[in-house]
């Protein structure tokens, strides 16, 4: 045996989330520890290889969403949860803040039967514990071919600094999550 062939590979996983704008999504999940990486891309649709010009259209199906590979040691699926959901509004349908159309949907798609039942549960136990009057509509569904978005999305906070922080803002984002989360 080799030098490190007796190494156990790590065992990563992958979540996928869906809260309107994917530019906005990532950053929540790339400061995580035992987040690996994140990917903005779009799930849930009927086209082949859709293009950002044809999901922000609407009509693909697609859902703006981002791809985040875990390390399950470092950070539970559960964690990971919490963390989408204090990142939504989780009130509404086709829409998330600013952003109107299914495109812009907030949904959850599970990559197990594992995943499923932990998805469900937090949003059983987001309904108790709320603090907001409002129904929670956000989807679980299973999760589908991902497409990664075009390289100029992907991280795009960091890239392109003012146009984030100033989209974010005017789309209402913080002071809706304000609202909801406290």
């Amino acid at each position: 045996m080799g030098v490190g062939m007796d190494v156990a590979q790590e065992k990563l996983e992958t979540a996928t989330f869906a809260g309107g704008c994917f530019w906005c999504m990532e950053p929540p999940f790339d400061k995580l520890k035992g987040v690996v990486s994140t990917t903005s891309g779009y799930t849930g649709g009927h086209q082949v290889d859709p293009t950002y010009k044809q999901v922000s259209a609407g009509g693909t199906g697609h859902a703006e969403a981002i791809q985040i590979v875990f390390d399950p040691k470092k950070i539970s699926y559960p964690e990971l949860l919490t963390v989408f959901w204090k990142n939504i509004d989780p009130t509404v349908v086709d829409r998330q803040f600013c952003d109107v159309g299914d495109q812009y949907r907030s949904e959850i798609f599970y990559h197990s039967e594992v995943q499923r039942v932990q998805a469900e549960a937090s949003k059983t136990a987001l309904h108790k514990t709320k603090t907001f009057p409002e129904a929670i509509v956000t989807k679980i569904s299973p999760a589908s071919t991902f497409y990664p978005a075009e390289d100029y999305h992907q991280n795009f906070y960091t890239k392109n600094p003012i146009r984030y922080k100033f989209y974010r803002h005017n789309c209402g984002r913080d002071q809706r999550l304000e609202e909801l989360w406290g």
